[in-house]
């Protein structure tokens, strides 16, 4: 049994703290009856409705990349009518953005109605690398940079190491193009990395989130993620329940065959979606009637 507000989370309806105000204002059944006490368990055999809706415990989860372009904001709505990332993407499903980009800010943005991935890749436990590049005013010399690898205090905090390399300074404008790799996600963090060594950024990119990429795709463009993309995704929120080595490697025409040794604790969701996406085919070290689908 979990949480109410975790499921509802997970299940991709809104956020975590989103549904622990909707359970307060009584919005939020389970099984026909209103439901204001947040540490209300459920189990998988619940019915849960949140305003009106009910929501689909077996629905199909869809993985989009997109290349946010200016003037598009990261969320699924807007009080001033503005563009939102979800409005360039054509689905039926209820997707939201792991993260957010500034409005300002262009470059890759993952939008998904898979909760509980989204929610542990937001997560700062898994330590996801993006990776960005910022046009700034001025030259950013060896010492700044080495002051942005070792960490700067934003908001009272120091940030974590970062990778950062200058890849060119134009004398003409006086503005310095910058890469930089960071594995928080702080609001408008970036921005005010380079503000405590006083640079103001002009413009800035993500080029990369991940093991991903936007090669091929334009700005305000979007594809979906391939199983092994997002199986990639999942073994990076540290399930942890999972220990894995190569038995036997058969290569045979046309697909090649890979044979593990499993051993483990207990096989969480996790570890089951990431084997099925993977079609892997097991040997198990403590032999169990099958894997279950996720």
């Amino acid at each position: 049994m979990e949480r109410l507000q975790k499921v509802i989370a997970n299940l991709g309806y809104t956020s975590r703290r989103k549904a622990e105000e909707l359970i307060q204002a009584g919005k939020v059944k389970v099984n026909g009856e209103v439901v204001k006490e947040l540490g209300t368990k459920v189990k998988s055999s619940d019915t849960i409705e949140v305003e009106n809706t009910i929501l689909d415990n077996n629905k199909n989860y869809e993985y989009y990349l997109l290349n946010k372009p200016r003037e598009v904001i990261s969320a699924v709505s807007d009080d001033h009518n503005r563009k939102t990332v979800t409005d360039l993407i054509n689905t039926s499903e209820r997707i939201y953005p792991i993260g957010r980009l500034d409005y300002d800010t262009t470059g890759i943005i993952l939008l998904t109605n898979d909760g509980f991935l989204a929610n542990k890749l937001m997560h700062p436990s898994s330590k996801v690398e993006k990776k960005y590049i910022a046009k700034v005013k001025g030259l950013v010399t060896g010492y700044d940079i080495k002051r942005l690898r070792s960490g700067v205090v934003i908001d009272g905090h120091i940030t974590a190491k970062a990778k950062v390399n200058l890849k060119k300074y134009d004398k003409t404008t006086d503005k310095s193009l910058v890469e930089l790799t960071i594995h928080e996600g702080r609001n408008h963090q970036v921005r005010k990395m380079f503000e405590s060594i006083n640079h103001d950024v002009v413009k800035l990119k993500r080029e990369k989130y991940a093991n991903l990429d936007l090669t091929g795709v334009k700005p305000g463009e979007y594809r979906r993620l391939t199983n092994k993309e997002i199986a990639v995704l999942y073994s990076l929120i540290k399930s942890g329940f999972l220990k894995v080595s190569i038995h036997s490697l058969a290569i045979t025409s046309p697909t090649p065959t890979i044979i593990l040794n499993l051993s483990y604790d207990r096989l969480d969701k996790v570890s089951i979606s990431l084997l099925n996406l993977l079609h892997i085919s097991l040997a198990l070290d403590n032999p169990i009637s099958g894997i279950p689908k996720a």
